[in-house]
């Protein structure tokens, strides 16, 4: 059974910035993409951006584009999503999820989920 640990979230202005790092306790396959979605009160569950493995394919919803950048650190087991120039709208408890395909992208099917971690934009 693979574990995601968050980490990272918290309170910030307007205009600030947070990072994001998603801990697996273990590789899922050689392939894998991990993504990360966040959800708004209120709101459904919605994709922010992912990163695969094979080739380093990258993927980011028009919302986050040239604000937010996701990485990975193959060797920990680590992907991070670096957040920028953050608004009360990114206001969501943001889930890490990791799933052993490649092709998987932007897809909401991720197989294993994160408990997730608060990030609050204050106006």
């Amino acid at each position: 059974q693979v574990q995601l640990v968050e980490s990272g979230g918290g309170l910030v202005q307007a205009g600030g910035s947070l990072t994001l790092s998603c801990a697996a306790s273990t590789r899922t396959s050689t392939s894998d993409t991990t993504g990360w979605f966040r959800q708004a009160p209120g709101k459904e569950r919605e994709f922010v951006a992912a990163v695969s493995y094979i080739g380093g394919r990258i993927y980011y919803a028009d919302s986050v584009k040239g604000r937010f950048t996701i990485s990975r650190d193959n060797a920990k087991n680590t992907v991070y999503l670096q957040m920028s120039n953050l608004k009360p709208e990114d206001t969501a408890v943001y889930y890490c999820a990791l799933d052993p395909s490649w092709t998987i992208a932007t897809s909401p099917n991720y197989r294993y989920w994160g408990q997730g971690t608060q990030v609050t934009v204050s106006s």
